[in-house]
């Protein structure tokens, strides 16, 4: 890392997210390459809003990161939120260990044992540590199981922004990872030597997201887990694909194979609430609700609805009520990338101006993300700005990673 700055390259890079968060952190983050491209769209819309903010060049790709992906730089951080997919492996003759066609960690992959970065942060959907439902923990495993033959060590984290401050209650994994060459991985090893019980510790204590997400120090000893990866339990990948099933929870750590996981509870930090980020202004007529309420009370409303399972047996589909509308004084919900649509998800909210009913506008999805106003106002369709928000992670999240990044290559 030259004159410490440090070389990113933001993979799945949507509207530039993780670089508004890392540049927001330190001037230190030099975003040297990145990728955003979307399957089957004509207009790329969210890739003209990137390089409408960050410049257009040749190192700002609009490819599918299978092709693009031999022409990435050298680089210290790879950044990137992926789809939570089927990562299952099979054998492939002489090709050897293959993923499943067109899943993106696979890729991702590739460029870790290509690049061989000292960091790694990824962000996905929480479910991913669970799936799939029917061999519970596999595909988080086959991730680890990578990293681990990379030569890194892995610390996660459930995050939920509200918890830390946030106004938006949006629920994430993130993965951070670092290579065995970098000082958190020796300091790590080191702990683990002396005390083989240090796992708790490290992620409340010593970690990297320790000091940056805190947790309260009340443990379950029900929800904890220790397991291994090594190859002396799973010779191969394709074994880990087809056995390895633990339970594995919101946080953990990996290092040389052995894996620890714990469930545990956030330190919360009071939050923004959702009244803070709207809009104060007059608001166009066409975010209100007009006409009849009837159907969005009957999507935000409790219902139990008779259905048909596949073998003929008739079951009840259930769906507790929501607050309608939203209750202004808490944080947000999650926003969906169907935010503009009459759905049950979408947020209704009393104007704090006329007291009429309406939908959040694209300027405050973007606040609740963390993005500067009218961020996606770049001549993309007013659906697509929503969508991309409801793609997008809170950047203040990234922004307190990136902190803690500085914090370990720069240790006071």
């Amino acid at each position: 890392m030259k004159n410490n700055e440090i070389k990113v390259v933001e993979l799945f890079a949507g509207v530039g997210g993780f670089r508004v968060g890392l540049e927001r952190s330190s001037k230190k983050f030099k975003t040297v390459w990145a990728n955003q491209w979307e399957p089957g769209k004509k207009v790329q819309h969210a890739f003209d809003c990137y390089i409408s903010h960050f410049g257009c060049s040749e190192n700002h790709v609009n490819e599918d990161i299978a092709l693009a992906k031999t022409k990435i730089p050298i680089h210290d951080l790879l950044v990137g939120g992926f789809p939570c997919q089927d990562y299952s492996v099979a054998q492939s003759g002489a090709k050897g260990i293959e993923g499943k066609k067109g899943v993106l960690w696979w890729e991702i992959r590739d460029i870790i044992e290509d690049q061989q970065p000292s960091f790694v942060l990824l962000e996905n959907v929480d479910r991913l540590i669970k799936s799939p439902a029917n061999q519970r923990g596999r595909d988080f495993g086959i991730i680890l199981r990578c990293l681990y033959e990379l030569g890194y060590a892995v610390e996660w984290r459930v995050i939920n922004a509200a918890d830390y401050g946030y106004a938006q209650r949006r629920r994430r994994v993130f993965i951070f990872a670092y290579k065995n060459t970098t000082s958190l991985f020796k300091k790590l090893e080191i702990e683990v030597s002396k005390n083989d019980n240090c796992f708790l510790e490290w992620i409340q204590k010593n970690g990297f997201y320790a000091s940056a997400f805190p947790l309260k120090d009340e443990v379950n000893p029900t929800k904890r887990t220790e397991t291994h990866l090594r190859e002396e339990t799973y010779t191969t990948l394709k074994d880990v694909s087809s056995r390895f099933h633990a339970p594995l929870y919101n946080t953990g750590v990996m290092i040389n194979g052995t894996v620890y996981s714990e469930e545990m509870k956030p330190k919360e930090i009071k939050s923004i609430i959702l009244r803070d980020t709207l809009q104060t202004e007059e608001i166009n007529e066409r975010y209100f609700l007009n006409g009849s309420l009837t159907k969005w009370e009957y999507l935000k409303g409790a219902k139990k609805i008779p259905r048909i399972r596949p073998n003929g047996e008739p079951y009840f589909f259930s769906e507790g009520g929501m607050c309608f509308p939203d209750n202004l004084d808490k944080p947000a919900r999650t926003i969906l990338t169907s935010e503009s649509s009459v759905n049950r998800s979408s947020h209704v909210v009393e104007d704090p101006i006329t007291k009429k009913l309406r939908i959040l506008t694209p300027i405050e999805c973007e606040r609740l993300n963390g993005f500067d106003d009218n961020w996606t106002n770049t001549g993309m369709t007013e659906k697509f700005r929503y969508f991309t928000m409801g793609n997008a992670l809170v950047t203040h999240v990234v922004t307190k990673i990136g902190d803690r990044i500085i914090e370990i290559i720069n240790p006071k």
